[in-house]
């Protein structure tokens, strides 16, 4: 997570790592990182015992079951295996770019043709193992003024792509013990891969209506992840049947109509990216609409009634840190780059950059209009960063109040930035806010 393009299953895309140069003949672990989602939990049976590590005799079958119950041991929640062949939904995810759904997400369309077939990921690939990771723990927590809600794949103080990559590394390297000289590439959300669509033809689950993937028995608070390999082992049947039936619940939900259609998200106007990817103002039209998301969404997830039984998991590695469920806005706004990185280094925070994430503290502050906030309002609108003024000048706009317009108006008179001073102008009685 998620925006969420038609290659991704939860959170926000990451940038793409560039593809392997050349092929060595040993496994090649990739360092990128991403989520996914899956279905059914195959089960470890027969693959337990079978398949000796180090054994390259072990046969076909005993060796994808060995594979199989290797991934639960090591800590995935889901796993099942697809063929190396172009993705189910390559035609959608062309469509999807040429309707401009990926918004400033242009490393999609810069390799738009890589997508056409995991071979362009690792040369020479046949098998596709798809795993994910349920990352639901603790329950959210009503935010109250001056908080602000955090999706929750970032509580945790580790970033999950790191999480994805260590399991899936320990994962090659037992594929590598049974079949010596084959070749991997792990794969997380950043390199030019469906994730999503090999999930469902390797069995994981359906496609909701609001893009995700789900599961039966895990809804869709998981993680997607793959390991190529040039090893052929025999493929999952896809799961072919949707279980959504007649309901809209998630595309109701959205409070910022980001849902063109069912099955379609039109990025630029869903919250995670708004709050994640997209580095320039917030459009005023959709501000109101982020509410008291700082960071992320997860709406049309939690009202999925898929997700009502969904198990929880005590992962260490997802156990949530105590100040982001949810988070002090006030306190974030008086962070510099230093103070930023000391908090946010190894958390998916980081991704939104600090700019990024002051700028989305000052519209939850403006959305919930609370007097207390304009203190520390008035000081970020001495922030380095425009699109940290300009946010603070719409939220003193929204809050009002004599103390909120002498902030304003006292800015205004030192000013150099056209945007900003547009944002202050705005922001002042008598004009359009």
């Amino acid at each position: 997570m998620t925006v969420r393009d038609p290659g991704t299953v939860s959170q926000l895309p990451s940038p793409p790592a560039p593809l392997p140069r050349g092929e060595r003949g040993e496994k090649k672990h990739s360092h990128n990182t991403a989520p996914c989602p899956q279905i059914s939990l195959p089960s470890p049976l027969a693959g337990e015992g079978l398949g000796v590590r180090g054994d390259p005799a072990a046969g076909p079958a005993s060796l994808r079951e060995a594979v199989k119950a290797e991934a639960l041991r090591i800590g995935f929640d889901l796993v099942g295996i697809a063929g190396a062949a172009a993705p189910g939904g390559l035609d959608h995810f062309h469509d999807w770019l040429r309707q401009g759904y990926d918004g400033e997400m242009a490393w999609l369309s810069r390799r738009e043709a890589a997508y056409e077939h995991p071979r362009h990921v690792l040369a020479g690939v046949r098998s596709v193992i798809m795993v994910a990771l349920n990352y639901r723990t603790d329950e959210p927590a009503l935010p109250c003024p001056g908080t602000g809600r955090v999706s929750r794949y970032a509580w945790s103080d580790a970033d999950y792509h790191a999480v994805a990559r260590a399991r899936l590394a320990q994962l090659a390297e037992f594929l590598h013990a049974q079949h010596p000289g084959c070749r991997t590439r792990s794969v997380i959300d950043s390199a030019p891969m469906l994730e999503r669509d090999f999930a469902r033809a390797a069995g994981l689950g359906w496609f909701g209506k609001n893009t995700m993937l789900i599961n039966k028995r895990q809804g869709s608070w998981i993680f997607l992840a793959g390991l190529l390999t040039d090893v052929e082992l025999e493929p999952d049947g896809p799961h072919e049947t949707s279980h959504c039936g007649t309901c809209t619940r998630c595309l109701e939900a959205c409070p910022t109509d980001a849902f063109p259609e069912p099955y379609v998200l039109d990025s630029r106007k869903c919250i995670a990216y708004l709050t994640i990817e997209l580095k320039e103002a917030i459009p005023a039209s959709l501000r109101h609409g982020v509410g008291e998301w700082l960071f992320g969404c997860d709406i049309c997830q939690d009202v999925c009634p898929w997700n009502r039984k969904s198990p929880r998991k005590d992962d260490p590695a997802f156990r949530p840190r105590g100040d982001l469920n949810p988070a002090d806005l006030g306190g974030l706004l008086d962070l510099d780059e230093e103070g930023f990185r000391n908090l946010f280094a190894k958390s998916a925070l980081a991704r939104s950059g600090r700019a990024g994430l002051l700028r989305n503290a000052a519209i939850v502050l403006g959305n919930q209009r609370n007097a207390a906030a304009v203190p520390a309002l008035e000081r970020a609108l001495g922030d380095s960063e425009p699109v940290v003024r300009g946010a603070a000048a719409w939220a003193l706009g929204q809050i009002g109040g004599a103390e909120a317009v002498t902030a304003l108006k006292s800015r205004l008179c030192v000013e150099d930035n056209a945007t900003v001073r547009a944002e202050i102008d705005g922001a002042l009685p008598g004009q359009s806010n």
